[in-house]
């Protein structure tokens, strides 16, 4: 045969062999899917009769739930019934014991109003009887006294109105008494009220201050080259230097709080800066005298807007501001002022009068104490001369002069600040008698020195134990310099009592400036 046929025969039997390969591999799908669906009947069918268990079990799981709960409901039910009817039954049992009650009343009243009226009945029977009675009595009184009725009642008015008057007068006096009493509790009271809503910071100056030191390499160049330094320090502000063992530190001694505090300034200044000699302590007390006057102009200001007070003349707070460094007996002077018209205020507003005028003439009445160690006189004529000097109130006026009873109050707002005044200097630790005595002597120590001829200007020193007097080197030599310290110690002597003894030291410098050009 040829091999095409060959061929032929070949592609058949292989398509044939493809054929059968291809229905068998079907016919074995076929059952394998027949299987499959088999197994997956019988698993639904299984599911469906769980699921047909589980819906029975929940129905029956939810009907008896449903019969528990209407049987829980129907129990409570019957118990708030059982309860309700239980409320009403005792409802019903008070209200019957209320009618028990009330017919019990009724028939009490109705005893009452019979017993009434029987009583009743008798008191008309005595008022007729009593009446008959008085009809004799008078009669027998008339006959007894001679008088007839008339007259005797004339006679019974008088005697009625002589003890009325006698009573009135008794009541009167009584009443007053009592007016005044009242009227003293009330102004305690008012005081007592001021004070405690009062309560004010006590600042007791001391004649030290104390001033730190970055080494104790410094103290040396304080003292300077044969101590002209410290000597020129003390001489510009009349202070005291004190250089002891004490580490890191100067004590400036010296009794007027102004100069102290220039001094303060001035080395506290000299320190940081470092350049510390004569001329440079010159300018530095210069400048710290200037910051002084603008601290004691910020002191004056803060104390009028503390107090609530305004419109007062500049050179009016400029003095206020100085008596930051005044004290009087251990007291700051301007503490005192401010507690006082905070007192005055207080008081003004209990008594229903100007609260403003109140504090300013509280603020004002101790103004002479800024100038009394500079000028003759005391500090309420001072005080009173400048607030007429510039223009001030005249309630205020007479407040200051009559605050210590030298001249007699014109007005309620005086009266008030003559209290306030008392009050601030009463209360306890407020002030102390030895301080200002203390001071009194320091300043008459150097009003001594300053009234003899040549006397530049004079420090009290060392808590008054010294006294450095400046001399113009014009006026007085070196010979009028020995008789001057003699005079100035004898007047010392018999005008001024003392303990121990007190130092003299004149000293007179000449010194001779010019410039390089």
């Amino acid at each position: 045969m040829p091999d095409f046929v060959w061929l032929m025969i070949l592609l058949g039997a292989v398509a044939v062999t493809a054929v059968i390969s291809s229905f068998l591999s079907a016919s074995v799908q076929k059952r394998k899917m027949e299987e499959t669906i088999g197994k997956a009947e019988d698993k639904a069918r299984s599911i469906i009769d769980e699921a047909l268990k589980t819906a029975e079990a929940k129905k029956r799981e939810a009907l008896l739930e449903v019969k528990e709960e209407s049987i829980r409901t129907k129990n409570e039910l019957d118990k708030e019934i059982k309860e309700r009817r239980a409320e009403a039954q005792r409802s019903e049992r008070r209200l019957q014991q209320k009618e028990e009650n009330i017919d019990k009343k009724a028939d009490a009243i109705e005893k009452r109003e019979q017993s009434l009226a029987s009583k009743e009945e008798n008191l008309n029977k005595m008022k007729v009887e009593i009446s008959k009675l008085n009809e004799q009595r008078l009669q027998e009184l008339e006959r007894i006294s001679g008088l007839t009725s008339e007259q005797a009642n004339d006679y019974l008015l008088k005697i009625v109105e002589d003890e009325v008057k006698h009573e009135t007068a008794v009541m009167i006096k009584e009443m007053e008494s009592r007016a005044k009493e009242e009227a003293d509790k009330k102004a305690k009271e008012f005081v007592v009220n001021a004070i405690q809503r009062c309560a004010a910071d006590y600042v007791s100056e001391t004649t030290i201050s104390v001033v730190q030191l970055p080494s104790d390499e410094m103290k040396g160049r304080i003292i300077g080259r044969e101590g002209r330094n410290i000597r020129t320090l003390e001489t510009m502000t009349g202070v005291d230097l004190i250089i002891d063992d004490t580490p890191e530190a100067v004590v400036l001694s010296g009794f007027d709080p102004i100069r102290r505090e220039v001094a303060r300034i001035a080395l506290e200044k000299l320190i940081v800066d470092g350049r510390i000699h004569p001329a440079r302590i010159e300018e530095t007390v210069e400048k710290a005298q200037k910051e002084v006057e603008v601290m004691i102009k910020e002191e004056g200001e803060s104390a009028l807007l503390e107090v609530g007070v305004h419109g007062i003349h500049p050179e009016l707070v400029r003095l206020l501001g100085k008596m930051k460094f005044r004290t009087s007996y251990g007291q700051n002077v301007l503490k005192h002022s401010i507690e006082v018209a905070h007192l005055s205020g207080l008081l003004a507003a209990e008594m229903g009068l100007d609260v403003r005028l109140a504090k300013r003439a509280g603020l004002l009445h101790d103004i002479g104490k800024s100038i009394d160690r500079e000028m003759e006189g005391s500090h309420v004529q001072l005080g009173a001369e400048l607030c007429r000097k510039y223009k001030e109130n005249a309630v205020v006026i007479n407040a200051v002069e009559s605050h210590h009873g030298d001249v007699e109050p014109t007005s309620l707002i005086a009266c008030i600040v003559q209290a306030a005044d008392t009050i601030s200097a009463a209360r306890p630790g407020a002030r102390r008698e030895t301080l200002e005595t203390y001071t009194s002597r320091l300043k008459q120590l150097e009003d001594i020195t300053n009234n003899f001829k040549g006397v530049e200007k004079s420090f009290a020193i060392q808590a008054g134990r010294e006294v450095r007097v400046m001399v113009v080197p014009e006026q007085v030599s070196d010979a009028d310099m020995v008789l001057m310290a003699r005079d100035i110690s004898k007047k010392i002597e018999t005008e001024m009592e003392y303990p121990g003894q007190i130092k003299v030291n004149v000293i007179r410098e000449s010194r001779v400036i010019d410039y390089a050009k």
